[in-house]
């Protein structure tokens, strides 16, 4: 009697216990920003997610000089695009990759290398801590 008392308290037990499925949300919409100036200039972004497939926003700065960028991006199906607007020195109306630039900076002209150096970076090893880094 015992032995089937056990049994079926083993039974219920088992049937009552379950592991908690894992929930899946739908994706949701959502939009969010922030925009901050203090007196090193100012900072902002915005963002828009339509939850399925596609976000668009922009983020930028101002800094105490005046030095301006606003980035333009949307990232969807098609990948992720960019318009870069600057006044930046040393920019110029160039469009590499996928991205968009729009300068009111003058072009920069040819600008000077910098010498190779000493020790492994001379090598032409690349670039970085001791020559072992990029490149």
């Amino acid at each position: 009697m015992i032995s089937q008392v056990l049994i079926l308290a083993f039974v219920a037990t088992l049937s009552f216990a379950h592991l908690p499925l894992p929930i899946h949300h739908a994706p949701q919409p959502y939009k969010m920003g922030y925009s901050v100036k203090d007196h090193h200039g100012e900072q902002h972004r915005e963002e828009v997610g339509d939850g399925a497939s596609g976000v668009k926003g922009s983020y930028g700065f101002t800094d105490a000089r005046g030095i301006h960028r606003q980035v333009n991006y949307v990232a969807d199906h098609a990948g992720f695009r960019a318009q870069v607007k600057t006044n930046e020195p040393g920019t110029a109306n160039q469009n590499p990759a996928a991205v968009q630039i729009i300068s009111a900076a003058p072009y920069a002209g040819v600008g000077y290398g910098v010498p190779e150096g000493y020790g492994l970076a001379g090598s032409g090893a690349g670039y970085g801590y001791g020559g072992l880094g990029y490149g």
